[in-house]
């Protein structure tokens, strides 16, 4: 069985309940085991690195260090929860001061930070540690009758330096994902950019613009549905979908899921198991 830390991330543990669902239903598929880290907490969300670099430093020391402690890699299912988590390990990594500084903190909770675990995305553990070949051998329900368009976020893709997985200007991971689940993608010019979800409460027009291009460039190749490695894009793409179309007259729509619903899907469990019939848009399949 291989096994990993699994950290909760805050979008999962209030908004977005039903993608961590999905993974529980068919970790025992894969003979995977995520043990989920209920004492983490918020990894600060692609801004408390600005605000206060050192807090942004200390807090996620110690979510990597609660993996070290059960000498486990640390996995997300949130990209920028994976952004904010890399980020810090290599700040960590890279300065002895900065791991003398949070580890004299740690220490109050009995916890060191060392740089043993690695920090990885679940479409990470799926293409690579568990392996695509796999995936393909578990599949019971081929999803041979989708077109699905991938929507990878940024926060998976850039900066490459931190990341290292996929070419942000022509990312494969989450189609050849796609592909040994039985369905066929879609090519659109949006698939790699932002989903506007970060300036959605300061600058809401803008975010909305943002996720409307990406829904129309979508809607446009005749795809079935959007598929996502990330909860945050899942959240703006689905939730806000309706008012985002609104601005462009756009009468259409398309149903979002996250990727651990399409595997979910490919497994054979059904969409209340997976928790699709909580999303705003409906998948009509």
């Amino acid at each position: 069985m291989k096994t990993f830390a699994y950290f909760m991330s805050c979008i999962n543990e209030s908004m977005t309940k039903e993608l961590d669902k999905a993974l529980d239903q068919w970790e025992k598929d894969f003979d995977l085991k995520f043990i989920k880290l209920h004492d983490g907490t918020c990894c600060g969300g692609s801004n408390l690195d600005y605000v206060d670099p050192k807090e942004f430093l200390v807090i996620n020391a110690r979510n990597i260090a609660l993996a070290e402690k059960e000498n486990l890699d640390l996995v997300t299912s949130c990209n920028t929860c994976l952004l904010s988590l890399r980020r810090a390990k290599q700040e960590l990594d890279s300065s002895e001061e900065n791991k003398t500084f949070v580890n004299s903190i740690l220490k109050k909770q009995n916890l060191e930070y060392t740089g043993k675990s690695e920090v990885k995305h679940l479409l990470w553990v799926l293409n690579e540690d568990l392996g695509l070949d796999a995936i393909k051998a578990k599949v019971k329900t081929p999803l041979k009758d989708y077109k699905i368009a991938p929507f990878y976020g940024c926060h998976i893709l850039r900066p490459s330096s931190l990341m290292g997985k996929d070419d942000p200007s022509n990312p494969k991971s989450l189609d050849q994902l796609v592909d040994v689940l039985g369905a066929k993608t879609v090519d659109y010019k949006s698939n790699n950019e932002c989903c506007g979800f970060h300036t959605l409460l300061v600058a809401e027009d803008a975010s909305l613009n943002i996720a409307a291009d990406a829904l129309e460039n979508a809607i446009e190749t005749d795809a079935d549905f959007i598929v996502t490695p990330c909860p945050l894009c899942h959240t703006v793409l689905d939730s806000y979908q309706q008012k985002a179309l609104k601005k462009r007259n756009v009468k259409d729509s398309i149903p979002v899921l996250h990727l651990s619903q399409l595997v979910g899907l490919a497994l054979g469990y059904t969409q209340k198991q997976l928790g699709i019939n909580r999303h705003i848009v409906s998948l009509s399949k």
